[in-house]
This record gives C-alpha cells, structure tokens and sequence, in this order.
C-alpha cells in the first residue's frame, strides 16, 4: 500500500463514475440525507455521442424532482436542430412559415420507424404520466449536464480527475483508493457503501468479483458527428443495405453504421475520420463520400451481459456496470436512470438506519427483470438488422405488423417504458406501477409534491384513519390530504420515493383491509414507526 496515502474520509457512500447515472444516483442519495462523495475520471462532462432519446419513466423521474422545465427546454432546441436537417435548410423554415410540430416522437425497432400518427395516444399508459409524457428529444450530453448541476446545487462532493484504483470490503464498510488521473497522492476513503456506476468495463465489478454472463458480440458499429463531403447522395434515416445498415440524421452530421462481421478488434483505439469514411462506404456502397473532420464519434458492439446479481455486501452496481448490451433504441441510458432511481432512496434509508439492510435485496429482485427484458430487447434488433435473406423476411414481417394502430402502439409502449411494473404486494391495479400523475384540487399535480424526494401518502378521501396509520412516519412519508376533481381517483395512495405506488385503495375497498394493507406496505418500505409523542 502506498505510504503517501492521505487520512481516511468518512463518508456514507462512495459513488464511482459520474456520468449521468452515478450523478442520478448521488442526486438521490443527497435527498434522502446521505454523505455522498462521487469520484469521475473524466474532468468535464462527456461530450462523445450517445443515446438521443428519454424515456417516459426518465423523464417522470425528472418531473418527480423539479426538471421539467429544463429537460423540455432541452427538446425543444433539439426538435428544432431535426426540422432544419429534415427540411435541409439552416432555418428550418420553409417560404417564411415556421416549423410544424411533428407527430409524437415515436422510436424505432431495429430500424424500422415507428409513426406517430397511428399511435392511440388516448391508451391509458400514455396519459398516465401526464406532462412528463411529452418529452422524449433529450440526448445524453444534456441528460449529464443537468444532472451535475443539480448534484453541485444538492453539495454532492463530486471529484473529477480522479479514479478508484481499489477497494477493501468488510462487513461493516469500505475502505476505497482513488488517486489523480493525471499522477499525484493517492487517497484513501472510508465509507460504508460503495456503488459501481463506472461503466461496461466497470473496475468495481471485476474488482468484487461479480458473476456477468451473457452473450458475445456480432457486430461493429460507429456512430459519429462528422463534417463529410458527398452527403447529399445518402438517404435520411435509416438504411438496410445488403452489407450492413446505416443512419444518416437526425441532426447534421450524424451518421451510423453497422457491420455484422463480428467485435473491432480494439474497442479503445481512437475513432478515426478514414474509419468512419470506409465503415459508410462499405455499408452505403457509395465511394464519393468524404469525411474531412470528426466531431465526437463512438464504437460500439452488441456484447449482452448482465450482472447475476446487483449487490455483494456492501458494494452494488447500477448502469452498465450491471448490464452491457447494443444501443439500439437508447434503453441503457434510461435503464441506468431507473436503478438510480431505484437505488437511491433505500440505500439511503439503510444509511439513515431507518430501514434494514435486507430492504437492498428489493434493488436486485425489481430492476433485474427489467436489465434481462433490455438485453433481449436489443438482441432481437441485432437478429431483425442481420444482411441476409432470413432477417429480410423477418424485417417485412415486422415492418408491416409495426404499420398497424395496434402494432404501433404495442411497440411504443414496450420502447416507451410505460409498461414497467415491480411485483409488490397488493392486489390494486395501480401497486408496482408508476404512480399516475392526478391534478389535484389546489392546481398542482402528484409529481408537484415530490420535489424533495420523500415518500407520499396521498389522502383523497379525507380519511383520518389512513393519516393515523402514517403519523409515526414523521419527515419519511410526506401526509397530503386534498381531492382530485378531474376525474376517477383512488382514495388513497402510497407512491414510494421513486415514484412507484406502493399501496392503493378505492373508495369501494373494504376500509380495514385497506387499512391493514397500507400499515403492512408502510412498514415493509419504511420501516417501523417511531412512538406516537416519542
């Protein structure tokens, strides 16, 4: 051990890696009353492009904490960028009259764009997010950037340049290195919980020893924002060719490429403009294309792995240091967000001491269903995109299965993440789900009330008995008594700090069952109740 180590640092929880989900995460940990010091190897966020698109339950989340605003801002200078490239003029104007608002952002599945005028909009899933149900167009670059905002104005103690290099787990914390990315004295942090959000190639997870089986990768992909002469002869979106499949847009300069020829032979040389350049034209057939300068460019494969589990004592994954797999559609962004958000909350609680460690064993049971539906997800992309005549036929099948009403809706809902559900218990329709966001009598809205990132206890019945149940909760479960007068509305709900409802009871439910169930719901998520007048 190196004999220049600093004295140790006590802290609850050290995060490493601080892009968008370590940031989430640290977001959380904050709210919920945690010390919490995030170590990032990057000194800026990262500017390389990625994912273009949230996510409905992303974008909840950020509603749930008070960024709506900023993250519909953000869609908009974006929705503004794609209608000037699909019009191909700078303005984006066209004889003097301002853009149309395009149909409802749809996605795509492998390729295959989704048409938002064919989407029921009015299916139930959709409405239920309210606001948040609208923003989609928010690229990755921006996620980070208003995400280090939030934990710089929360007192995260973010600490870019600077790397985990090991750590020590015992049973009652963690003793974790870090040490300067460019060279200086090594540190020595002492905290009770260290959580991985470092990336695919996640130091922590190899370093704890965390099983990650899966399947290898078949393919090669780019995916750039370059400055090219020949432009003009490809086609806009996205492209099956007999070699491979290649997108150009939305935005200017954008371009993507894949190649079913198997892994790059290394994922770490730099990306370079010949390339870029030889990738589109092997997959475009097209040789007049020249790219002269790149701007931020990223190789990517379809390696599928997922972590067994997501916790070994006292350290834990989230993001893609518990799941890797291909980008296609943008889930892992989103699918790193909601364990983030899952995580966040209960840890800490465990960490306040108002919760037992046994709570982090729901971490794993709830979000890895959902890492496992991803991984398949994107795999049955890569089998639909392949070259040869078997996908093809796949592809028309599918293509005209996804250009019906129904087609498109059901594939909307599943990219959308509308239909993610924990199992918990309780028989109401709304227990597991995103809790709905009902407008409420004095003008504000559920998400409105959960700014703080506590858990809410919504009484729409005035119902002084469920209030009694709750009083021992104090300053955990936030007690709102008030109507919802724009139409049906359970009588109660309990919606955890994530934003999952925990507990429901209509006005039609037996009253002592309904009583019973929120005590059993409030003590299983939050603990015992302290004394009454304790």
């Amino acid at each position: 051990m190196n004999s220049n180590l600093e004295p140790a640092v006590a802290v609850d929880v050290v995060v490493s890696g601080g892009g968008p989900v370590g940031l989430m995460l640290a977001c959380e940990l904050r709210l919920g009353g945690a010390r919490v010091v995030v170590v990032e190897r990057r000194t800026d966020v990262d500017q390389t492009i990625k994912a273009g698109s949230i996510n409905t339950p992303t974008a909840e989340a950020f509603y749930r904490r008070g960024l709506l605003p900023a993250i519909a801002e953000v869609q908009q200078r974006t929705l503004d960028q794609v209608q000037a490239f699909m019009r191909g003029r700078p303005g984006g104007a066209v004889d003097g009259q301002p853009p149309r608002t395009p149909p409802k952002f749809a996605g795509h599945f492998g390729g295959i764009m989704l048409s938002g005028a064919l989407l029921d909009e009015a299916d139930p899933d959709f409405t239920h997010a309210g606001p948040a149900g609208d923003v989609a167009l928010v690229p990755q670059q921006e996620v980070e950037r208003l995400l280090a905002e939030r934990a710089a104005q929360l007192g995260v103690d973010l600490r870019r340049g600077v790397e985990l290099t090991g750590f020590d787990a015992e049973d009652d914390g963690v003793t974790v290195r870090t040490a300067p990315v460019g060279g200086g004295p090594d540190r020595t942090l002492r905290a009770g919980w260290l959580v991985g959000c470092d990336g695919g190639r996640s130091t922590v997870r190899k370093l704890a020893g965390f099983a990650f089986p899966g399947s290898d990768p078949q393919i090669t992909g780019h995916q750039a924002v370059v400055t090219m002469t020949g432009a003009e002869t490809l086609k806009r979106g996205w492209n099956h060719t007999g070699t491979g499949t290649y997108v150009h847009g939305p935005v200017p300069g954008r371009i993507l490429t894949v190649e079913f020829d198997g892994a790059p032979a290394d994922r770490e040389a730099p990306v370079t403009a010949e390339e870029l350049q030889s990738s589109l034209r092997r997959v475009t057939g097209l040789t007049d294309i020249t790219v002269t300068e790149v701007h931020t460019a990223t190789r990517f494969t379809d390696n599928a792995r997922q972590a067994a589990d997501y916790r070994a004592g006292r350290v834990l994954l989230a993001g893609d240091a518990a799941h890797v797999h291909s980008p296609f559609g943008g889930q892992g962004l989103n699918l790193g967000i909601g364990d983030a958000l899952n995580l966040g909350w209960k840890l800490a609680a465990v960490v306040r001491g108002q919760a037992p460690e046994g709570l982090l064993d729901s971490y794993t049971a709830e979000r890895h269903p959902i890492g496992a539906w991803v991984l398949d997800w994107t795999r049955a992309q890569i089998a639909l995109m392949r070259p040869e005549p078997h996908s093809r036929a796949l592809l028309d099948v599918v293509t005209e299965l996804m250009g019906t009403a129904a087609g498109t809706t059901h594939f909307v809902k599943k990219i959308s993440g509308v239909w993610q559900r924990y199992d918990l218990p309780g028989s109401h329709r709304l227990v597991g789900r995103s809790a709905p966001d009902l407008e409420l009598a004095d003008g504000r809205r559920l998400a409105d009330l959960m700014h703080e990132g506590r858990a809410l206890l919504l009484d729409l019945a005035d119902d002084a008995e469920l209030r009694a149940v709750a009083e021992g909760y104090g300053d955990r479960v936030r007690v709102v008594t008030t109507t919802c007068p724009a139409g049906p509305a359970p009588a109660g709900l309990l919606v955890r700090p994530d934003g999952c409802t925990a507990w429901a009871a209509d006005a039609a439910d037996d009253r002592a069952d309904a009583v019973q169930g929120l005590a059993a719901s409030l003590a299983q998520w939050f603990g015992a109740p302290a004394p009454v007048g304790g």
